[in-house]
């Protein structure tokens, strides 16, 4: 299980330069994983996907997802996510190499990727053989999504994902953690950090949430996330919270 990263402030370059320009990735000193699923949670912009994105490069996964053994090469790194990897330090309490990179951006990149070395000769099975055995973009979005969790995450290992619910309806993302639910029951060496704006997610059970909105990155609960308290105010007096929302917006359309 990932224990701690630490930002190895030494070999920053420049602290002007994206991402160390952030504010959360600026102030960032160390931070301590106390539970097999953790969230990162905040606006836009706030670094949690840059983060993710460069815990994953450090641990062996391609930039557009995949598995240490599996990634496509159609995209170039980042080079700020590399900078920022170059820079990090992953401490372990045991390393099972394992695990899977999911990003709902690229997912279509890593299914075609697949199915392209489906198409060359090889002497071993094919890749969709491991997959439900036909290509994974004969699916919906949300079904490849949750065909991929079901059968690439019933193991232990490093799961990372970047927001997932982009891909899943409110119905599905319920799926979704009865699906995490069953993979932290059954391989205790199992372990997720997911990045997330979704209410539905951030309130699985006793999970931690890190905050990347203002800095130091920190940790907080599930009632004083952003997602929960807009979700809540809105559903609480939709009527209102709307009357005032189109009050203090600006004009979008003027002569």
């Amino acid at each position: 299980m990932l224990k701690r990263l630490t930002l190895l402030r030494d070999r920053v370059q420049s602290w002007e330069d994206y991402p160390f320009s952030v504010p959360a990735i600026r102030s960032l000193d160390a931070l301590n994983f106390r539970s097999r699923i953790c969230f990162f949670a905040g606006e836009n912009g706030t670094g949690k996907s840059t983060l993710l994105e460069a815990i994953a490069a450090h641990y062996g996964f391609g930039p557009e997802g995949g598995n240490r053994s599996l990634h496509s090469n159609s995209t170039k790194s980042n080079q700020s996510v590399d900078a920022l990897t170059r820079s990090l330090r992953l401490s372990f309490d045991k390393r099972t190499g394992a695990g899977f990179f999911l990003r709902a951006e690229s997912l279509f990149n890593v299914v075609s990727h697949m199915d392209n070395l489906d198409m060359e000769p090889s002497a071993g099975p094919p890749i969709s053989a491991s997959y439900g055995g036909r290509s994974l973009h004969t699916r919906s979005h949300g079904e490849t999504f949750l065909t991929l969790l079901e059968l690439k995450f019933q193991r232990n290992g490093l799961f990372l994902l970047d927001e997932p619910e982009a891909a899943l309806s409110p119905q599905r993302q319920l799926s979704f953690l009865l699906l995490i639910h069953d993979v932290l029951r059954k391989h205790k060496d199992a372990q997720f950090i997911i990045s997330s704006h979704s209410p539905v997610l951030l309130g699985y059970p006793e999970a931690q949430i890190l905050s990347f909105d203002g800095e130091p990155i920190r940790e907080i609960a599930y009632e004083d996330t952003a997602s929960m308290q807009i979700v809540r105010r809105f559903l609480n007096n939709r009527e209102d919270f709307l009357d005032e929302l189109f009050k203090e917006a600006p004009t979008l359309f003027e002569d």
